[in-house]
């Protein structure tokens, strides 16, 4: 039995392992023990294709993966030897590359030369915790030689921290807003690279300043009617919108030291209202309704008794009739208007947009005379109405505003300035 469990332990299959394949029985312990030496030799062989073919931090992943468990097991003997190997060809390659970058003198090249010291050193704690692994057949130790990288991290992140700032720094004076935008994401980056570094949350702040597109958003009136102030001063009120994003910022109101990008103008082209109207429409009721109970006559008008001499009762059922007048009171008011994109810089038309809406007032109310009765159920709440006083025209194109807002906004979300 402990030769048995020696030869597990010999091919890398853990003791919880070994449990469980007594568990199982042993009939099926030859089948199990074949699949986990595929999987083993999968394994393996995937890790070699990635060395040779260049991936050796991908390839150093793998072999660590299979070392985890029973590491000096005979069966993982060749995931150390791929790792030993693939460490080696890595740590030249990084080495040679921050070679070739140095000569180069370029400083785009500073952030490749502090990720690659960092990649130097977080590839030796990847391996560090599993050492020593041993080389059975060698009778040595596999060979990792580590080197203290601390220095070089801290000066190339020096470097690159300073690059970062003296670049973004020069670039605030650009014009152009792309390119201010790519500076305040390199201050973002220094910022998380080196926090507190100089001034450099005043720059960002600075940088998203001179990066933004603001917008100045107004109303004309191409119509013969007053548009309400308060619808629009409610049309305008992007607050309650949410549309400023990152880099668009609106405002209704202009404010002092902002250069504007763009103008958004929502046009009033047209106000058309309905008269007043009331429409009355009479309604002919009839129902049978049972109004009580009556005793059962038969053919010669006489009371039809049962058994023990009680009068038999039947549903008394009458016709009742009323006549019903409903009266719906309608006024509607439709407003047409036009979104136009303007570009302040050149002073051209970029895009113009339709905008549409429509509010209709409805009111009904009715009277019955005859019998309540003969009327359905849905009319009765009619019948608690009166007439209304109609909404003034101002009233009615104040009530489109929301209709207005929502469809503004989905032009808006739709169609940015800049994309």
């Amino acid at each position: 039995m402990l030769k048995t469990n020696y030869y597990y332990f010999e091919h890398g299959i853990s003791f919880k392992n070994i449990y469980l394949l007594k568990k199982i029985g042993m009939k099926k312990i030859t089948q199990l023990l074949a699949l986990l030496l595929i999987v083993s030799s999968c394994g393996v062989r995937q890790t070699r294709d990635m060395l040779t073919s260049g991936e050796y931090d991908g390839a150093i992943q793998n072999a660590v993966d299979g070392l985890k468990g029973n590491k000096n097991a005979k069966g993982k003997q060749d995931y150390v030897y791929l790792l030993e190997e693939a460490f080696a060809k890595a740590k030249d390659r990084d080495l040679r590359n921050i070679n070739t970058w140095f000569k180069d003198a370029n400083p785009q090249n500073l952030e490749k030369i502090y990720n690659t010291y960092v990649q130097l050193n977080n590839r030796q704690e990847q391996i560090r915790p599993l050492l020593p692994l041993k080389l059975l057949k060698e009778g040595r130790d596999a060979i990792f030689p580590f080197d203290d990288y601390s220095d070089q991290i801290v000066s190339s992140k020096n470097a690159l921290a300073k690059y970062l700032y003296d670049n973004s720094k020069a670039l605030l004076i650009n014009k152009d807003k792309m390119v201010l935008r790519r500076a305040y994401d390199d201050l973002i980056y220094l910022k998380n690279l080196s926090p507190g570094f100089k001034d450099t949350d005043k720059l960002i702040e600075e940088a998203r300043f001179k990066g933004t597109d603001f917008v100045s958003v107004y109303t004309k009136n191409e119509t013969n009617m007053v548009i309400p102030v308060r619808l629009e001063n409610d049309l305008l009120d992007f607050s309650t919108l949410g549309l400023n994003d990152k880099w668009t910022v609106y405002h209704s109101n202009r404010q002092k030291g902002i250069d504007y990008d763009y103008g958004l103008v929502v046009n009033f082209r047209q106000i058309n209202i309905s008269p007043e109207q009331v429409k009355e429409k009479e309604l002919q009721k009839e129902k049978i309704i049972k109004v009580g109970l009556k005793n059962l006559l038969n053919a010669n008008g006489q009371v039809v008794k049962d058994s023990l001499g009680n009068a038999i009762k039947v549903d008394d059922m009458r016709t009742v009739r009323a006549t019903v007048y409903e009266f719906a009171q309608f006024k509607a008011c439709q407003v047409t208007a036009k979104v136009d994109y303007i570009d302040f810089r050149t002073n051209q038309l970029l895009q113009t947009f339709p905008l549409a809406s429509e509010f209709t007032f409805n009111h009904i109310y009715s009277r019955f005379k005859g019998d309540k009765r003969a009327c359905e159920q849905e009319y009765y709440p009619n019948f608690d109405r009166r007439a209304v006083p109609f909404p003034s025209n101002e009233q009615m194109v104040f009530d489109t505003g929301n209709d207005l807002k929502n469809k503004l906004k989905e032009i808006i979300t739709r169609n940015k300035f800049r994309r």
